[in-house]
Order: C-alpha cells, then sequence, then structure tokens
C-alpha cells in the first residue's frame, strides 16, 4: 500500500526494540566503567515457568461466535475442516461500481432470543454480532440461566473491541446530515457510533459491573483484548471476564475505504480462491465480518462453580512496530519481539510451540514478514504447523482474533488443524508445512495465535490444552 507513504512519514530504522546488553560479552570486552555490579558473568537466563497459582491461572470456559458459517462454534469449525469458502459476491447492497465486489458477508443472521425485537431493529449489526456472540460464549461456559446464583457480578467484566465501531449507523447519520440536515440524526447516532457500546450494552444486558471498556488497535483488537482481559484476572480485579471483538464493517463505506487503500484482492472473477495467504499470485485480502468472544476466568473461580474448562490461556503480549501506518517492517522485527514476549509471559519455550495460527491476510507485503518474524523465533521450522483461518472466512478486522483464537482452542481439543486453502503457488521462502488444502490430524502441545493491525499493532496469545 505504498500510495499510503509520503515523504512526511519516514519509516524508522531497523535497530532492534531490545538492544542485546553488554553482559552477555566475555569479561574482556566489557566496559571497564560498569554501572551495573551486582550481574556477573556466570548469570544465566532462567528457565520458563508456567503459571501455577489457580487464582492467576486463567482457562476458557466458553466461546460463542457471529460468522460467516453461522452462530454454532462446532458448526464454523466443521466447516473450516471441510475447507470450505465463505466468501461470496455482495449483494447487501450495490457493488458493481466498485473494484472489489465480494467478501465474507453473513447472511440470514439472528438475533431472536438473544435480542428483543426493538433494539435488533435499532442496534448497528457490530452490536447485534457482540451481543449474541457474549451471550453465546455464557451459554457454552454453563452461565445461560440463573447466572446471578453462580457469579458474583461486581467481579465480572466485559472487553470486546471493534476496530470500526458502529460503521453503518455513522455511515447513516452522516449521510442524513448532509441530505436532510441536523435534525433527521438519530438520537443513537453517538451511543450506537462508538467502540466501547458492544461491552457496555453486554454489561448493562447482564448486570456485570467489573471491568468494562473497548480496545481498538485495528486488527489487531481481539488478542489486545484477551491479553488485558487475562490481566484483570491475574491481578485478582475480576474473577470472569467475556473478552473478544466484533466487527460489522461490509457496507459501502467500508468497502471503499479498504479499495481506496489499494488493500483488497479484486479476483472478483472467482472470489472464493481470493485469499490466498502465502500464495505466490495472491493480490489482497478479502474482507469478513462477525464476532469472537470467549469465556475467561481465573481456574480457582472455573473450579469452584464446576465450570468446564475447555483450554488454558497461557499468556500473550502487545507491541508497535513504530515503522509505518499500514506497512509491516520487512524484518519482522517488532512481531518477532511480541511473540518473544508472549511466550516468556506465557512461561513456554520456543520449542514447546507446534502450532500457530497465523495471522497471514494474502497481502504482499504482510505474509513474508510475520514469516520472517516467525523464523526469527523458531529456528526448527519441520516441527511447527502453521495455518490460515482467513483463507475461508476472509479478514475480519477487529473480529479477526476472536474468530481465529476460536479456531486455535477447537484445534486443541479435537486434534485437527484445519487447512488454508487456495495453496496454489506457495512462496518458497515460507519453510513451514502451511496445512496447505487439506486438514491434518495435529495435537497441540502449546499454540500461538497472531493478529496485527494498522498503526504497527502487534499481539500475540498462546494456548494449551488444560492440565491441572
Amino acid at each position: 500500500m505504498q500510495s499510503l507513504q509520503s515523504s512526511s512519514l519516514h519509516a524508522s530504522p531497523l535497530n532492534p526494540l531490545r538492544s542485546k546488553s553488554n553482559f552477555n560479552l566475555p569479561n574482556n570486552a566489557r566496559p571497564t566503567a560498569r554501572r551495573v555490579s551486582f550481574i556477573t558473568a556466570s548469570s544465566t537466563k532462567s528457565a520458563p515457568k508456567r503459571e501455577k497459582d489457580p487464582k492467576k491461572r486463567v482457562v476458557i470456559t466458553g466461546m460463542g461466535l457471529v460468522s460467516v458459517f453461522g452462530n454454532d462454534v462446532d458448526a464454523y469449525y466443521n466447516k473450516l475442516l471441510d475447507g470450505e469458502s465463505g466468501i461470496t459476491m455482495i449483494d447487501r447492497f450495490d457493488a458493481s461500481k466498485f473494484p472489489t465486489r465480494f467478501g465474507g458477508q453473513i447472511r440470514g443472521f439472528s438475533a431472536e432470543g438473544y435480542i428483543d425485537g426493538k433494539n435488533d431493529r435499532r442496534l448497528d449489526d457490530c452490536l447485534r454480532y457482540c451481543i449474541v456472540a457474549g451471550k453465546k460464549a455464557l451459554e457454552d461456559a454453563d452461565l445461560g440461566a440463573d447466572i446471578s446464583k453462580k457469579i458474583d457480578k461486581e467481579r465480572a467484566g466485559v472487553l470486546v473491541g471493534t476496530g470500526m465501531g458502529g460503521l453503518t449507523v455513522f455511515s447513516d447519520g452522516v449521510q442524513a446530515l448532509i441530505e436532510k440536515g441536523h435534525r433527521k440524526i438519530t438520537p443513537f447516532f453517538i451511543p450506537y457510533a462508538i467502540t466501547n457500546m458492544g461491552s457496555a450494552l453486554l454489561a448493562i444486558d447482564l448486570g456485570f459491573m467489573g471491568p468494562n471498556y473497548s480496545i481498538s488497535t485495528a486488527c489487531a483488537t481481539s488478542n489486545y483484548c484477551f491479553y488485558a482481559a487475562a490481566n484483570h484476572i491475574r491481578r485478582g480485579e475480576a474473577d470472569l471476564m467475556l473478552a473478544g471483538g466484533t466487527e460489522a464493517a461490509i457496507i459501502p463505506i467500508g468497502l471503499g475505504g479498504f479499495v481506496a487503500c489499494r488493500a483488497l484482492s479484486q479476483r472478483n472473477d472467482d472470489p472464493q480462491t481470493a485469499s490466498r495467504p502465502w500464495d505466490k499470485d495472491r493480490d489482497g485480502f478479502v474482507m469478513g465480518e462477525g464476532a469472537g468472544v470467549l469465556v475467561m476466568e481465573s481456574l480457582e473461580h472455573a473450579m469452584k462453580r464446576g465450570a468446564p474448562i475447555i483450554a488454558e490461556y497461557l499468556g500473550g503480549a502487545v507491541n508497535c512496530d513504530a515503522y509505518h501506518m499500514t506497512d509491516p517492517r520487512a524484518d519482522g522485527l517488532g512481531v518477532s519481539s511480541c511473540i518473544e514476549s508472549s511466550l516468556e509471559d506465557a512461561g513456554v519455550s520456543p520449542e514447546e510451540v507446534n502450532y500457530i495460527n497465523a495471522h497471514a491476510t494474502s497481502t504482499l507485503a504482510g505474509d513474508l514478514a510475520e514469516i520472517n518474524a516467525i523464523k526469527k523465533v523458531f529456528k526448527n521450522t519441520t516441527g511447527i504447523k502453521i495455518n490460515a483461518t482467513k483463507s475461508m472466512i476472509g479478514h475480519c478486522l477487529g473480529a479477526a482474533g476472536g474468530l481465529e483464537a476460536i479456531a486455535t482452542v477447537k484445534a486443541i481439543t479435537t486434534g485437527w488443524l484445519h487447512p488454508s486453502i487456495n495453496q496454489f503457488n506457495p512462496e518458497p521462502s515460507v519453510e513451514f508445512d502451511t496445512v496447505a488444502n487439506k486438514k491434518q490430524q495435529h495435537e497441540v502441545n502449546v499454540a500461538i495465535s497472531n493478529s496485527f493491525g494498522f498503526g504497527g499493532h502487534n499481539s500475540v496469545v498462546a494456548f494449551s490444552a488444560f492440565k491441572p
């Protein structure tokens, strides 16, 4: 997306974010005036240790989603395992004049039983997806009924973010202002457009009085939310958090905006093969939409209420490339640093990781930059399998990490990895098993899920099977 660059936007030098310490040098190579006298040459980095305190261990007890494959987690993952593409021509509006006319558009969505009729008609889809996914996650966590008897609502929070917010409400409000004047702007314009309202409405509906806000870091949003939610639990500020992301940007202004960025594939003659991460003929990403939400709890709280423990969140990290608005660092330095930090937070060594759900958007620069970063951290590529959920559902922006976290957890619990479809002409530099075109059986030891966003926002989270 070189068109977004300008003379006033200078890329930072490719210096490491963390400089190597002089204390790793031999004694005769160190500066003579040492400022830190208590570190000796015999100092060694201790082996990673996972959290053992049940108050600080964070487990996944429920998952809920809204996706192009429907609202059921098992049905969603079965479609992924089958290698089915959810990409179709857009018919929600007339896209005939756009250079990209397809996406992962959700059809037949119903919020019946989760949102009352009046609010269902008023709400932006971004909010509707959030509420339904959140409530379905609670159902999955055995918290669908009599919730007040099972948890302390003052210690339950909501952290569901979005990259774009209520874009339909915002677009309609601007159109009303231009065509009819300010008196025709709906009073719901501001409340339904702002990014925090999904978390707020879920909390209002559920009575959750714990930490509540949203994070908006473009396509890294969901992982940022998981990381922040887990830290609320680890710090003792909450027993339970609903966390994830939601997005509904397949509308004219959303599609047009990404077209203007020159970010989208234009493979209109064959949309189901348009999202092709790591393929030499990739020509941009494909827009998707939906929501993915996890119920995250302290192990102590989950065991006390007899919750169904699905998997364990081991740790995560977030950082910034500090490089360019839209382009990734070619050397992958910010991403590799983020992966290393996430493993440190998780108490995991690189050798323990054998599955990566990659960000892999099908863009020319982004796919290989991520691969370069992964290679910096994982020196042996033979034991690691990576796949690309976006090859089937498109890039769901702020919701991408939520839907991909669910795919990652399902890989752990089922022992099956979904394929990366549309692998026709693979980039030779990838050097990983990308689970090309056909699902594979694989016992996951530790999995990481990567999400990166415009602005250079990087986020990585780590999961594993739960072991008492």
